[in-house]
């Protein structure tokens, strides 16, 4: 036995080697290593850290089922709550939610759920243990539009429940965000992504690919012509935000959303490759979040050398501290206090350098951070020959502007209920990214759970 008040320490790739490659950087535990994590926890009987789950997974109850041994009634009690726990245990913002209310964290360190859960995710995998079925059909037919987490939750509790549920996804491969989003490198595609898909296909969910709606079919159209009785819109927010400065326009740069995009889904990181991505030098990545991170770290894989650009200090950045501490030791260079002014562009068009400005912290802002002011006469050139914008996502329009009395906030959010997810429109129901604006895999989750509630209660009293 190690010391309780520590975390069994989980192994990871060197980091001058992964810096070089798109495998997993994180290896995860063996049943060892899980099974003496796991006697850490104290199995609290009113357990803080399913409260800080937002899809309320018996965190104890698995717990106590890996102490034991028994990982496939651990991996039972996990599919109860959440369709993708491989999924939810690679990139879930654990620090923040389960294992922040961890009791085992007040004297040490807390409990490691995420890695738990994706131990017993990817065991159940490996030995093709599938979650259980409904046993009765409800004889109703749901629509899903969109299949990243929300999309997914929500089309995996329906079939739970018995209905007949079909996703309808843009693109031509299921997953969204999991899929074009998430590099390689944080969440095999192969392995983990497409193996939780087929689960919830295995759950009875009918998945079309290619359908865009609003342009191949409506959603009035689905409900009064193709027979649903409810639909829920998980469809994400895709549309990158930018600066609005001189030379954004310029070849040589990307929103983070299309070069992830591009290297992620088309596999455009790979030799011979039909649609290559531009073989940068020096990569400038404005933003501090979890995408910029994801872009820079594969913009480095791809050979280039990588600045991160953010207005503020190290302790507000968005990041998880995993990411950013990932980063640092694959030898990202972070200019922080830096805002850019404007992009440089030479005779043929293209990125020749970016002007920047540095920045202090004044007063805090409605957010609570400290808002960055000017330092005057302080602005330099950053040589770089590509510029990533990493500076958030909004919902696309499309869905919202082609569905009758359909609500919308001024950000073209789809105004949702939280509690059921319920829009203004009757039997339209939406979470996500879509309601909300960009935020973490597992709250998209939290929705799409919260909303197939509401369609199975709405359904039972229609």
């Amino acid at each position: 036995m190690g010391d309780v008040l520590k975390k069994v320490p989980v192994r990871e790739q060197d980091a001058q080697v992964r810096a070089t490659n798109f495998d997993e950087v994180c290896l995860g535990y063996n049943k060892e290593e899980a099974m003496e994590e796991a006697s850490r926890c104290i199995g609290c009987k009113n357990a803080q850290c399913v409260k800080g789950c937002p899809v309320a997974i018996d965190i104890p109850g698995f717990i106590t089922e890996i102490k034991k041994g028994d990982i496939e009634a651990a991996y039972q009690v996990i599919s109860k709550a959440s369709a993708l726990p491989a999924v939810c245990g690679r990139v879930c913002p654990q620090e923040s939610q389960c294992e922040g209310k961890c009791i085992r964290g007040i004297k040490g360190e807390p409990v490691s759920i995420g890695k738990l859960e994706r131990f017993v995710a990817d065991w159940a995998r490996e030995q093709g243990i599938k979650p259980e079925k409904a046993t009765e059909k409800k004889g109703k037919k749901v629509a899903v539009i969109g299949s990243g987490p929300a999309g997914l939750t929500c089309a995996g509790d329906l079939a739970k429940m018995g209905y007949d549920v079909t996703i309808f996804e843009a693109l031509h491969e299921p997953g969204g965000v999991l899929v074009y989003g998430i590099p390689e490198f944080r969440l095999p595609k192969e392995d983990v992504v497409k193996k939780e898909i087929e689960n919830v296909k295995f759950l009875g969910v009918e998945i079309e690919t290619n359908v865009i709606i609003g342009k191949s079919v409506t959603i009035d159209e689905l409900m009064s012509e193709e027979g649903y009785s409810a639909v829920f819109i998980g469809s994400g927010a895709g549309l990158p935000k930018f600066m609005g400065i001189p030379g954004e326009n310029a070849n040589g740069v990307f929103s983070a959303n299309e070069y992830l995009t591009r290297s992620n889904l088309m596999k455009a990181f790979k030799e011979g490759s039909r649609t290559p991505i531009m073989k940068s030098k020096k990569v400038a990545v404005v933003g501090g979040g979890n995408v910029a991170m994801d872009a820079a770290r594969t913009a480095l894989r791809l050979g280039a050398e990588v600045h991160i650009v953010y207005r503020r200090s190290e302790e507000e950045l968005p990041a998880r501290v995993e990411e950013v501490h990932h980063a640092k030791e694959e030898g990202i260079i972070f200019d922080l206090l830096t805002n850019p002014t404007q992009i440089l562009v030479d005779e043929k068009g293209w990125v020749k350098g970016m002007e920047c400005i540095r920045m202090e912290l004044g007063e805090p802002d409605a957010s609570g951070r400290r808002r960055p002011v000017v330092v005057p006469g302080s602005e330099f050139v950053i040589d770089v020959d590509t510029v990533i914008m990493s500076l958030g996502t909004s919902p696309n329009p499309l869905i919202s502007s082609t569905t009758e009395g359909l609500e919308v906030n001024k950000w073209q959010c789809i105004v949702a209920e939280e509690v059921n997810g319920q829009t203004s429109k009757e039997g339209v129901f939406a979470g996500g990214d879509a309601v909300t604006g960009a935020a973490t895999v597992i709250l998209a989750m939290g929705a799409g759970k919260a909303a197939a509630k509401g369609i199975d209660e709405y359904l039972s009293n229609k």
